[in-house]
C-alpha cells in the first residue's frame, strides 16, 4: 500500500508556528509522524512514498491554490491512500487537513482522510460528514500510539476498498 502524508511546517520539521510561510514542498522519505508510524505501517503492509508539506500561513493565504497543487501532486504520484495529519490540536493545520482530504477524494483516484484532536471542534463539525477524521490526542496528550495504529487501520481499509462504516464509528469523529 502506497501512502502519501500531508503535513504542515511543524509536523514536517521545517519550522515552528512562527515559520508559517514555508512554501509547498515534498520529500520522498518519511518525516515527522510518518517515522513514528513505521511499526504500525508494517502491520498493514504500508509504505510512505512521499511526505508533502506546506506552511499553515502559505495554505491560509490561498487555500484553493494550495489544495489544487497538493491534489496535482497526489495525482502524479498516484498513492493508494493520502493521510492528512495527524494535525493534533493545531487549528490551521486541522483545517488544511480536512479540506485537502475532501479535495483529494473528489478530484483524484486516491482515497484520503484526516486525523486531528477534539480541540478542532469547528473543523470537525464542518467536515466530519464529508470525510473520515480519525481521533488523535492533542500534541503531547496520551494515546498517541493507539491513534497512529488507528490511522494505519483506516488507511488499510480505504486502500482495500472495504466498507469503513463500522471502523468510522469506532475511531472517527
Amino acid at each position: 500500500m502506497k501512502i502519501i502524508m500531508i503535513f504542515d511546517q511543524i509536523q514536517a520539521g521545517l519550522g515552528s508556528k512562527d515559520d508559517a510561510m514555508v512554501p509547498l514542498t515534498g520529500k520522498k522519505e518519511p518525516v515527522g509522524p510518518a517515522v513514528m508510524m513505521e511499526p504500525f505501517l508494517k502491520e498493514v503492509d504500508g509504505h510512505v512514498v512521499a511526505c508533502l508539506c506546506c506552511g499553515s500561513g502559505t495554505y491560509l493565504a490561498d487555500p484553493d491554490e494550495v489544495s489544487r497543487k497538493l491534489c496535482a501532486m497526489v495525482n502524479k504520484l498516484n498513492p493508494d491512500v493520502v493521510i492528512c495529519g495527524p494535525a493534533f490540536n493545531y487549528a490551521d493545520y486541522a483545517a488544511m487537513s480536512a479540506r485537502v482530504a475532501c479535495d483529494v477524494n473528489s478530484t483524484t483516484k486516491s482515497r484520503a482522510f484526516a486525523a486531528m484532536s477534539v480541540e478542532n471542534a469547528d473543523t470537525i463539525q464542518a467536515y466530519k460528514d464529508r470525510v473520515a477524521i480519525v481521533r488523535t490526542p492533542k500534541k503531547g496528550g496520551s494515546g498517541l500510539n493507539d491513534a497512529l495504529h488507528n490511522i494505519c487501520r483506516m488507511a488499510k481499509a480505504l486502500a482495500d476498498g472495504q466498507d469503513t462504516a463500522q471502523l468510522k464509528q469506532e475511531i472517527c469523529f
